[in-house]
């Protein structure tokens, strides 16, 4: 079976910096409870869920739905680094697509803590091993966190091979805080010129200013994911659709390409999206809206030329043109995206989910893009997995 899936409720809370929140399982419920409210449907009705986090004991997914219904349904915890959020919308999708399930919950928050992200498990081989080794070998510097070097050193590849400037970055980070302005759920709301980016604390000079980093991030979204039938023996909303979804992991070009915009998974979410775009029969140009993964900002301007939005070298003209933007070709991150709307590691994939749900209904006021019919979600994570998701108002 292939059964269509509809997004028939999204919900996410207000998020914070770390210090400043409820404790997880509030913040989930709150999540849990708004995309329920959205939907039109009870706990009662949930027959699966898929709850996401990276920093948390086993089954914090239980503890976390429990304050909301203790049915006995299966709740299966999912961690996948950054793009965990997407990876639990992933699992719902497949579960109602294969007619496992009718009606699922997914779920995914974050209770981050100040500072540069770290490992947990000091005692055992980490997971970044093998990208920590490649980042060492390209770029050096090992006075700089490793997200820094990783993500800094993508966008200095970038400006090595194509002259891209660094102003260009700082364009995509005030870009990033005009959007989020007309976003009441976002972190930071302020609107910052590419001057005012230029002139923060330099993190490495020559490649990264520290708004140009998203900041660490506490809160939940949520989204309840149903079938046709389901959707319409419940009269549920069914006008947005997933069309298309595919999920990658790293290939040998990860390491092998001696490059570190690979090591930060640009042909992984090369993959995805052209497994996507031949699913649903469209190419890039047919998109009207874009939520991407912008932890930095030197990975939304490469994540341009992954997802086809330019042509590889082109995105420093895409930016420069206004192309990223309303009035421009497709808008990118109309929520402020990470670096404004914050990055809740577990959350980040369901929030984008629930952005791109109220741009199709037109719900989303300030921020609406026009006549959006078609919305493309990329969320991705190291270690490593893309998920990319094509939304579609029916």
């Amino acid at each position: 079976m292939n059964q269509d899936v509809y997004v028939a409720g999204v919900g996410m809370i207000p998020f914070t910096k770390p210090g400043a929140n409820e404790p997880y399982p509030q913040m989930a419920a709150r999540a849990t409870r708004a995309a329920l409210a959205d939907a039109g449907v009870g706990y009662e009705l949930l027959q699966q869920a898929y709850v996401g986090y990276v920093y948390g004991d086993s089954t914090a997914g239980q503890r976390a739905v429990y304050e909301v219904g203790m049915t006995g349904i299966p709740v299966i915890n999912v961690n996948n680094n950054c793009s965990t959020g997407s990876t639990a919308l992933f699992l719902a999708r497949q579960a109602i697509a294969s007619g496992a399930a009718d009606c699922v919950l997914a779920l995914g928050f974050e209770h981050m803590s100040p500072g540069a992200l770290g490992s947990v498990f000091a005692d055992r081989p980490s997971p970044f091993d093998r990208f920590d080794e490649a980042t060492a070998e390209l770029v050096g510097h090992s006075e700089i966190p490793l997200a820094l070097r990783y993500f800094g050193g993508a966008g200095l590849a970038h400006m090595q091979q194509y002259g891209t400037r660094l102003e260009t970055f700082a364009k995509i980070r005030a870009k990033a805080s005009r959007h989020a302005s007309n976003n009441p759920l976002a972190l930071f709301k302020t609107v910052v010129s590419e001057e005012d980016v230029m002139r923060a604390p330099v993190m490495w000079p020559g490649v990264m200013t520290r708004l140009m980093a998203c900041p660490p991030t506490c809160g939940s979204a949520a989204a309840v994911l149903c079938s046709e039938g389901f959707a319409k023996k419940h009269g549920l909303d069914r006008r947005v659709r997933i069309k298309a979804q595919a999920m990658t992991t790293d290939s040998r070009a990860t390491f092998d390409a001696k490059d570190m915009r690979e090591v930060v998974g640009f042909s992984m979410a090369a993959s995805a999206a052209k497994q996507v775009y031949e699913a649903a029969g469209i190419g890039p140009q047919d998109l009207d809206v874009v939520e991407l993964h912008d932890c930095f900002a030197h990975n939304e301007l490469i994540s341009y030329e992954s997802l086809g939005l330019c042509p590889v070298g082109g995105a420093e003209k895409f930016v420069v043109d206004g192309d990223n933007t309303y009035g421009g070709k497709v808008v990118t991150n109309p929520s402020g995206g990470l670096l404004s709307k914050g990055h809740p590691l577990g959350a980040t994939g369901l929030a984008q989910c629930t952005e791109l749900v109220q741009q199709l209904r037109g719900s989303a006021e300030k921020r609406q893009v026009d006549n959006a019919r078609l919305a493309l979600q990329h969320n991705l994570g190291l270690g490593g997995a893309c998920v990319v998701t094509l939304y579609e108002r029916v």
